[in-house]
């Protein structure tokens, strides 16, 4: 179990195994160190206590049943395991097939993600005459089932490596290995070399691409609490330059020989002076910086979205400039490649982000593009844009590098908007010109060959605004198919800020079904109090326009009190127009908000329901004044009396 802070309070081990393997004599061997007359089938939780090992943390120990009988509790128990120990007899060859045959295949049915140690019990049973290689025998299992961290043998009888079997268990799930190092290819993993680069470059105050002696000695008393001795320095040094020339120079130790360090203690077995240098700087278990580190601020309401913050932004147009070392105002992917190399992978390699943005004609991406892609990241996924962005250096306020805007709905109120990223949802029928107009913004080259969405996707770029200074639009296309679905959540348009209608204005049928669309999303808006502002788009205007569309078109908008269509042709290439509009409508977010005859009658009803709730309440206030009246009559009356 782990703490809120990453930082474990407990582990839970599961041991698990053919009967008769020894699984619950092992167990009451290690909690009372002494080896049993008699054990009952199955032991209750047992529990090692905290300072039972060095590293301060309490084990429970749960036995388990062989009996099919009690198959469910066993599968229920392995979901919680932190480490699952297999046993098997050593004096019984079978069951160690069986681990094979059965148990380990088990576990993956399962999905258990806990590491797995196979313990081989009854070692003092085993026959003395009959040589066995542990290596021969467990490297090819190992192999096979790289979730296995390692295999002990040991026996309870004469208590032969009984703690080590749960010291094991315990240290795989503490300082696993896994997620370090590649055990075939005997090197550190790709998130591992990133963690420990981004650590370098932290310490290498003085920028000069190595660490001397006094940043040595830092790095080792932030981690460690006690500095280096001047010869423990000189003699890391010559250990690395020994195996490593690159490693050191007359600065010092440079960032290979600070990564040969590391892969020298986990060949060692050393993986606990790894781990705590990577969570001494705010790493979990895998290897991503932990919630403690990302102060996300919470939005208070569905209608309030996440930007960065202006110094978060002046950050990254640095960055930028930084790696732009040729200065042609692109980023080509080598140098995205290098300023990810900090983060445990490049975020923007999968969609959402891979392909929508700005890029030149080389492919290489714009500081629009950048800077676009970044708003867009902190809109879906703040979490994952802050972490990213303390990957990558920034050195101001973690927790102010992200602000949360204002309510849309206050927005509305007041008739003015103060953000500076807005979302677009995109709607129409198939065939319509969605992502057509869609890769009109982002200037990608129009094509002929058409190709269904089946998933939400996105682009956006930065729009000059008319009131000033730039605007980040992200137009996110909702495919026809997923129409239903995503209206089916009560808050589906809590963040948008505008909503598109494309249709093909050479053809009735997409006309028909893209009002259709609209009329949904209205009704929606107005029983969700999510009302957004909505503009429709004549798409395909090179083409012959239809008639009865263009006309019913104009009728129906002028009827729900929002703005006529807009020409635009994605094939002509110039819809700058269309964009504009778009960004002016969200940029005045209480106008052109369809309102349907039901909606109206909404109003009407609620303004009458409103008005008769005042007269009830005016003839209640004179009903009582009367009254008051009367009292106050009477009681003058028999006073006089």
């Amino acid at each position: 179990m782990a703490a809120k802070t990453g930082v474990r309070t407990s582990v839970r081990i599961v041991v698990a195994g053919d009967r008769g393997t020894g699984k619950s004599s092992l167990i009451a061997a290690a909690a009372t160190e002494s080896f049993p007359d008699s054990v009952p089938a199955v032991l209750p939780p047992t529990h090692l206590p905290a300072d039972f090992y060095a590293d301060g943390v309490p084990l429970t120990i749960i036995d388990s049943s062989s009996s099919t009988d009690n198959k469910s509790k066993l599968y229920e128990e392995l979901k919680r395991a932190d480490a699952v120990l297999l046993t098997y007899a050593c004096d019984q060859p079978m069951t160690l097939g069986r681990l094979t045959s059965y148990w380990l295949n088990e576990l993956r049915q399962l999905e258990v993600k806990a590491p797995v140690i196979l313990v081989g019990c009854k070692l003092d049973l085993r026959d003395e005459h009959q040589q066995v290689s542990m290596e021969d025998i467990v490297a090819p299992i190992m192999k096979q089932f790289r979730e296995i961290e390692t295999c002990i043998e040991c026996s309870a009888a004469t208590l032969l490596q009984v703690p080590e079997v749960f010291y094991y268990a315990q240290r795989a799930v503490l300082h696993p290995t896994a997620p370090l190092f590649d055990l075939e290819r005997q090197s550190l993993k790709p998130r591992c070399k990133n963690a420990l680069r981004r650590i370098f470059t932290l310490c290498d105050r003085d920028m000069d691409g190595a660490l001397s002696d006094e940043e040595l000695n830092e790095f080792q008393v932030k981690c460690f609490n006690a500095p280096l001795q001047p010869a423990e320095i000189v003699g890391v040094k010559r250990i690395v330059q020994e195996n490593l020339p690159s490693g050191v120079n007359d600065r010092g130790l440079t960032l290979p020989g600070f990564l040969f360090l590391h892969a020298l203690f986990i060949e060692k077995g050393r993986l606990e002076t790894t781990w705590a240098v990577l969570r001494k700087f705010g790493y979990d278990d895998d290897l991503n910086l932990s919630g403690d580190y990302l102060p996300v601020p919470s939005k208070q309401a569905p209608d309030q979205s996440m930007e960065l913050s202006n110094e978060a932004l002046d950050f990254l147009r640095g960055v930028f400039q930084l790696l732009d070392t040729d200065n042609d105002g692109a980023l080509r992917p080598i140098e995205l490649e290098e300023l990810f190399s900090t983060a445990p992978e490049s975020p923007w390699d999968e969609p959402p982000y891979k392909d929508s943005a700005e890029k030149t004609a080389l492919g290489n991406l714009t500081l629009n593009g950048f800077l676009s892609r970044w708003a867009l990241m902190t809109i879906l996924d703040p979490p994952r844009s802050l972490a990213n962005l303390i990957y990558i250096g920034y050195g101001g306020d973690p927790a102010k590098a992200l602000h949360v805007t204002r309510r849309r709905l206050v927005d509305r109120k007041k008739q003015r908007t103060e953000r500076n990223v807005f979302q677009c949802f995109v709607f129409g029928p198939k065939k319509a010109g969605k992502s057509a107009l869609l890769n009109t913004l982002i200037r990608r080259p129009f094509s002929k060959n058409y190709s269904s969405t089946t998933e939400d996707g996105y682009v956006m770029t930065m729009l000059e605004s008319a009131q000033g200074g730039q605007k980040t639009l992200i137009l996110r296309e909702i495919p026809e198919d997923g129409v239903q679905k995503f209206l089916s959540h009560e808050e589906c348009l809590a963040g948008c800020d505008v909503a598109v209608f494309v249709y093909d204005s050479s053809n009735e049928d997409s006309w028909n079904r893209s009002r259709e669309l609209l009329v949904e999303v209205a009704r929606k808006g107005e029983v969700s109090g999510f009302g957004v502002p909505c503009i429709v788009i004549a798409a395909k205007d090179d083409l012959d326009t239809s008639p009865l569309a263009v006309q019913d078109s104009v009728r129906v908008c002028q009827g729900l009190g929002i703005e006529a269509p807009i020409p635009a042709s994605s094939k002509s290439g110039d819809s700058s127009n269309v964009f504009n509009k778009i960004l002016s409508a969200a940029e005045h977010p209480h106008a052109n908000i369809p309102e349907t005859e039901r909606g109206r009658n909404r109003k009407r009803y609620h303004k009458l329901f409103n008005r008769s709730l005042i007269f009830v309440s005016v003839g209640a206030a004179v009903g009582v004044i009367g009254l008051a009246a009367f009292r106050a009559y009477a009681a003058r009356k028999n006073t006089s009396n």
